[in-house]
């Protein structure tokens, strides 16, 4: 017979509240097995967990119910205080009387009586438990970045910094990400080009950062601290080893297009760079737009380099590398002009989203700084901010607050005030969300000393009239319909997950959103984690977020890595799938049914009689296994087994349950 330990907390009032905790307590000292029974205020507490530790020694428990929250919040917590004091830490149960009693429950009487059935049931699972301990997995130590703007560069430094590879991984021909369209940034207005070139130069010149530029990841396979990703790299038809970036080549090519980098309001060619910071600062051939590639006409480039570096031949390369964890940086697109019909975006040129108009402020950018409408080139004197462009727009599909575009919206109105004195600028709103260091004084700065002109409204229409933009809205707070003839309207796009961010998701196996923005592990204690070992997040992947909140939550997911790589070798959660080779028929239905890939045959050799047979048999890969449980759901033979919540398990705290209901099964 085991002996059983029962703490139960009160959580302050958030379990006492609803729960007569004294009650809960006492009926739990009269279940067979139940040697102690206590309770504490804060059971989570140093104080709380130095009772149970004493408790386990002076009693000799060696089976622990903890009564209180959920176990995503302290379970780890429990365990690590039972195994001090010399409990193996599986032999630990929580039962959830906050989440799943106290706080759905009014009625005193009865949320004590489930909390009890609670707690009952988990000192029947408690009593058959097994004392389990984790494996031990190889470790390396190389890290994958995937994306190489400011929180993948983060994340990468600080990885490389600490002694370990990283692979930075970045689909365009140039690290920088979104940062590099930018102009200034808030609240300080600093030059956003002054502050990531020397970092882009740092992440280039870092010895233990390896660059995959123009890639993508394709597959990925194994497990934490045992990843083999496949690396697709496009052709750029260019050697950068051969190549000394004289950029000759740019300069002489026939063939113009428009820039993705500028928003389309600028060119550039065929061959070349985004922009002049570019790193690495060497040509990409848009094969779309290449005459040779396209006609088999031109060729200049390849004739007139002094190194011989242009290659119409280069083919997509593939290869593999071994990493130890991932860190998902991809960053984050806007919504596009064919969700703004109403706006007239993508159908009169003077009407632009937020990323082309800091490409205008842009001292880099096609107007070389100067505040230009790209209809016709001249200044505009009246200027329409429309904030909430897609953004809290159920309608568009997104509910959900883009959280930077208040305080750039700002921005833009300030350097537009700085750029053209003479000018106005008009700000559609539906309220200010100024949510960090300096914002609200930044945001008070723009109407105060700037001149920007709030108006609390939607706009409802825009269109073209005698050369202007007609903007139609209402201004709530003075109750009036608004009309306001403008030279350029500026969209503070919603937000969005980068192009791709889905199928890459599928890819690495980790849940993303209705909107495509990944899941963290846990949004508070585990916001850099994926439910995918070894993979972690940082930046706008997983939702909208600034510059300063993109880099501490890099440097954090890098934090995590460093902390894995710490380790020679890696301790595996034992709570995983495991075979009865016995009863496994070998029909393999485990197989389909495992997210995570982590069940494979094997062929079995058995004995009959004097003769040696094999049959294949399911077996469990330790590694890549999370204990989803699925395989043993779909187990028709009774084989497959989660440890620690086997059928055994289960069904005891079932029956415990049934028997108090008074069901007859």
């Amino acid at each position: 017979m085991r002996r059983i330990g029962v703490f139960v907390c009160s959580c302050g009032l958030n379990i006492a509240g609803r729960v007569d905790v004294q009650k809960v307590t006492d009926a739990a000292a009269g279940i067979p097995g139940v040697v102690h029974s206590e309770n504490y205020k804060y059971m989570c507490s140093e104080p709380g967990q130095n009772l149970i530790a004493d408790a386990i020694r002076q009693k000799r428990l060696d089976g622990l119910v903890v009564a209180a929250c959920s176990p995503a919040m302290h379970e780890l917590t429990f365990r690590s205080a039972a195994k001090l004091a010399g409990l193996n830490p599986y032999m630990v149960q929580m039962a959830n009387i906050r989440e799943h009693c106290s706080w759905v429950h009014r009625d005193e009487e009865q949320a004590t009586a489930k909390a009890t059935d609670i707690v009952r049931a988990a000192v029947e699972k408690v009593r058959r438990d097994q004392p389990l301990e984790p494996t031990r997995i190889p470790l390396t130590k190389k890290a994958l970045v995937i994306g190489g703007g400011i929180a993948g560069m983060q994340s990468a430094l600080d990885i490389a910094d600490a002694g370990y590879d990283v692979v930075l991984v970045e689909k365009d021909a140039t690290i920088g990400g979104r940062m590099a369209q930018l102009s200034e940034t808030f609240p300080t207005l600093d030059c956003a080009s002054c502050i990531l070139t020397p970092k882009m130069a740092e992440v280039a010149r870092h010895p233990r950062i390896q660059l995959a530029m123009c890639s993508r990841v394709t597959q990925v396979a194994g497990y934490v601290g045992n990843f083999t990703v496949q690396i697709t790299q496009a052709p750029t038809y260019v050697d950068w080893e051969k190549c000394i970036g004289c950029m000759d080549c740019q300069e002489r090519c026939p063939s113009r297009l428009p820039s993705e980098f500028d928003r389309g309001l600028g060119k550039r060619k065929a061959i070349g760079v985004d922009f002049p910071q570019a790193v690495p600062n060497r040509p990409v051939i848009k094969a779309d737009h290449c005459l040779y590639l396209q006609k088999g006409r031109c060729g200049i480039c390849e004739k007139i380099c002094p190194v011989e570096a242009v290659d119409f031949q280069q083919q997509e390369k593939v290869w593999e590398e071994e990493v130890g964890a991932i860190i998902v940086a991809t960053g984050f697109d806007v919504l596009g002009a064919e969700a703004f019909a109403e706006y007239g975006y993508g159908q009169y040129p003077d009407v632009i989203d937020s990323l082309a108009y800091e490409r205008l402020n842009s001292s880099s950018g096609p107007t070389e700084g100067v505040i230009r409408r790209p209809s016709d080139g001249e200044i505009p004197k009246e200027v329409v901010f429309i904030q909430c462009a897609g953004s809290r727009d159920p309608d568009k599909g997104k509910a959900y607050c883009s959280k930077i575009c208040c305080m750039y919206t700002a921005k833009h109105a300030t350097l537009y005030r700085h750029k053209v004195p003479d000018g106005q600028a008009y700000i559609f709103y539906m309220d200010i969300r100024a949510g960090g260091k300096g914002y609200e004084e930044f945001v008070q700065r723009a109407v105060e000393q700037d001149g920007a002109l709030y108006l609390r409204g939607r706009v409802s229409r825009v269109y073209e009239e005698d050369g202007k933009i007609v903007v139609k809205g209402v201004d709530t707070l003075a109750g009036e319909n608004i009309e306001i003839a403008a030279d350029l309207v500026v969209l503070a796009s919603a937000v969005t997950p980068r192009t791709g961010a889905r199928e890459l998701a599928q890819v690495l196996k980790v849940p993303a959103d209705q909107d495509g923005f990944y899941n963290e592990a846990h949004p508070k204690l585990r916001p850099v984690e994926t439910v995918t070992a070894g993979v972690y997040l940082a930046g706008a992947v997983a939702g909208p977020r600034d510059i300063p909140e993109a880099v501490a939550n890099a440097s954090g997911a890098a934090a995590k890595v460093a902390v894995l790589f710490s380790n020679d070798e890696l301790e595996n959660e034992p709570l995983i799938a495991a075979v009865d080779e016995s009863k496994c028929s070998g029909c393999l239905w485990c197989v389909p049914v495992c997210p995570f890939d982590a069940i494979e045959e094997k062929e079995l050799i058995e004995r009959v009689g004097s003769k040696e047979v094999t049959r294949p048999v399911a077996t469990v890969n330790a590694g890549l296994c999370q204990g989803c449980g699925a395989c043993s759901v779909a187990c028709r033979d009774g084989a497959m087994n989660l440890k620690g919540f086997t059928n055994e398990q289960i069904l005891a705290e079932v029956e415990a349950l049934c028997l108090m209901t008074g069901s007859p099964e």
